[in-house]
């Protein structure tokens, strides 16, 4: 990942905060101009709470911090009460990249059944990196069999024709009933407290409509 350090070293900053391996070179060289520079490296919903913590520590706003970390999790507490009587829960496969086909981080994995859904390929979201969360074996998406497809392409926009005219897909549940969405991945990806908060609210909405319409023959998907 490049950033124009020039341009951020001649605004003097405090303090910079970067997160994960993906900004190791920005940070190398802002150290380099003599900047503060934490790194952060949160996968997990309890990550993003200690990252909140941490910031607020660096500003000298702890109580805020920590009642916002409060605030986050009463929400998806009461989310999860909320969606805990589900008899039958939806299958989720969150895609994060469409070549290779990257399944979902680990907040989202874990933001998943707080919202009502059942995580395709959980097992792969404690993989911290990006490649590691490649699913090489197409036929392993027929098998898994999702009920909703959640595209959120990482900075690009979702294209749902990709999903739908991809060989051997016809059949899976998600395709064949049209519950594929896209959620923006500005809020669902961030690393921050927005998936917890718009995030979270537009998979659960996503799902809500599983819910209220599986027994219909279509439900109709974001283009």
């Amino acid at each position: 990942m490049k950033a124009k350090t020039d341009d951020i070293v001649r605004l003097k900053p405090d303090l910079v905060l970067d997160f994960s391996d993906l900004q190791v070179d920005i940070a190398g060289d802002l150290i380099r101009s003599g900047i503060e520079v934490p790194i952060f490296n949160q996968r997990t919903v309890s990550g993003i709470y200690r990252m909140i913590r941490a910031v607020g520590s660096f500003v000298g706003c702890e109580d805020k911090s920590s009642l916002l970390v409060t605030q986050l999790e009463g929400s998806l507490a009461q989310l999860r009460d909320e969606r805990n009587d589900i008899s039958t829960r939806p299958k989720v496969y969150f895609e994060e990249w469409y070549e290779p086909q990257i399944t979902g981080i680990g907040w989202v994995s874990e933001l998943i059944p707080t919202a009502g859904g059942v995580d395709c390929f959980e097992e792969l979201s404690s993989q911290p990196l990006a490649k590691n969360r490649i699913v090489a074996d197409e036929y392993e998406f027929v098998r898994q069999a999702p009920d909703i497809i959640i595209g959120s392409w990482c900075g690009k926009k979702f294209k749902r024709d990709r999903v739908v005219f991809r060989a051997d897909w016809a059949d899976i549940p998600a395709v064949r009933n049209g519950c594929i969405f896209e959620i923006d991945s500005s809020i669902i990806l961030q690393s921050g407290p927005a998936a917890l908060t718009d995030g979270v609210v537009a998979l659960a909405g996503v799902i809500g409509k599983w819910l209220s319409c599986h027994s219909v023959s279509k439900v109709i998907g974001t283009d």
